[in-house]
C-alpha cells in the first residue's frame, strides 16, 4: 500500500495529520482549505477499500484501482454531500465505478476458479491463502455463482457481503434507489442458491466465512 500513498502524497503534497476525533465529512470539508488534510480520509479507509477491490480483481489490479479510487475523490471532494459524516459508501461507489473497466476480468477470475480451484490472481501460496481468507474461501460453485451474475447484481451483493454497506448504504454507493439494491440482490441471491443447491440459506453467509 505504500506506493498506493505516494500516489496521494504526489497529488497532495502533504500527508495530512490524524485527527480520529473528526468525522469523515468534516474532514473533506477542511480539505477544501488544506488540501494536504485529505490524506486523512486516506489513511482511515484505503486499506479497506483495497481489500474489496483485491477480492474482486486481485491484489495488483486493486493497487492502481485503490490509488485512482482516492484520486477521484480528492478531485470530487467538492461535491460531497456534508450530512453524510461516514465516506465509506462514496469511496465503494467510486471504487466499484472503476471496477466496471474490469467486468470481464473480474468473470474470467471467477470462472477460472470454479474449473480449477485455484486462485488466478494469487501469485503464490502464501497469497493464496491470503486471499482464499479474506473472500471468504470461496467455494468452486460460489465462483461460478458470482461468474454469471450481472455487473449489477454482483456489485449490490458484494457491496453488501464484502463491503459490509447496508441496503441504503449501497444504493448511495451506486446512485440507485433501494428497491433497486433489493431487486438486484433478491436475484442475485436466488441465482447463487439455484448454483449452491440451498434455499434457505443467504449466499453472504458463504461470501463472509459464516
Amino acid at each position: 500500500m505504500s506506493g498506493v500513498h505516494r500516489v496521494l502524497d504526489a497529488e497532495t503534497g502533504v500527508e495530512g495529520s490524524r485527527d480520529a476525533g473528526e468525522t469523515d465529512a468534516e474532514v473533506i470539508a477542511r480539505s477544501l482549505g488544506d488540501l494536504g488534510v485529505f490524506g486523512v480520509l486516506f489513511d482511515r479507509h484505503a486499506a479497506t477499500i483495497h481489500g474489496y477491490l483485491s477480492r474482486r480483481v486481485g491484489t495488483d489490479l486493486a493497487d492502481d484501482l485503490t490509488a485512482e479510487t482516492f484520486l477521484v475523490a480528492l478531485r470530487k471532494r467538492a461535491a460531497y454531500d456534508p450530512s453524510r459524516p461516514d465516506a465509506r459508501p462514496w469511496l465503494y461507489g467510486i471504487a466499484t465505478r472503476l471496477l466496471q473497466r474490469h467486468h470481464r476480468q473480474e468473470a474470467r477470475q471467477y470462472r477460472a476458479l470454479a474449473r480449477t480451484g485455484v486462485d488466478p490472481v494469487a501469485e503464490n501460496h502464501a497469497d493464496a491463502v491470503a486471499a482464499r481468507v479474506a473472500a471468504g474461501a470461496l467455494t468452486r460453485d460460489l465462483a461460478a455463482g458470482l461468474a454469471r451474475l450481472g455487473r449489477g447484481d454482483r456489485d449490490v451483493l458484494l457491496l453488501i457481503a464484502w463491503g459490509g454497506l447496508s441496503y441504503s448504504e449501497a444504493a448511495d454507493s451506486l446512485g440507485i434507489p433501494v428497491g433497486t439494491v433489493r431487486s438486484r440482490l433478491n436475484r442475485a441471491r436466488k441465482k447463487l442458491r439455484a448454483v449452491l443447491g440451498e434455499n434457505g440459506t443467504d449466499p453472504e453467509s458463504h461470501l463472509s466465512g459464516g
